[in-house]
């Protein structure tokens, strides 16, 4: 089968994600990924995002773990990557929002603390 291109929009924010599937992925799994990632990347307070997320199934039938799906996303300015390997779909889906949630988390904490001081020097009135 080949690659489908589809697109995860959240209303009311800067989102621009493509999903590519390869293998076969039904369209209900499909949707069940876009719902997934929507609720992790729609969040408000989260700066423009944009990136892709591929999702295969391998074709071989021995395959302990034939769902892969791996998340290239660019949040604000950084760089986000996830990977996850699942026995089935859903828990694919799941896997792969609950590693996006936090590594979108730590991205955004970490800009947050980057710019704030613990204490100010003792020239702009902190204590010595």
């Amino acid at each position: 089968m080949a690659a489908r291109e589809t697109g995860v929009t959240a209303p009311g924010t800067a989102t621009a994600v493509r999903v590519r599937a390869d293998g076969e992925v039904s369209e209900e799994d499909l949707a069940y990924f876009r719902e997934k990632i929507r609720a992790v990347l729609g969040r408000p307070g989260l700066p423009p995002v944009s990136g892709e997320i591929r999702i295969s199934r391998a074709g071989a039938h021995h395959v302990a773990q034939p769902w892969s799906a791996g998340a290239e996303i660019r949040v604000g300015g950084r760089l986000v990557v996830a990977h996850a390997r699942e026995a089935g779909a859903r828990e694919l889906a799941d896997r792969l929002q609950d590693r996006l949630r936090c590594r979108t988390d730590r991205v955004t904490h970490r800009a947050r603390r980057a710019r704030r001081a613990a204490v100010p020097p003792p020239w702009r009135g902190g204590t010595a």
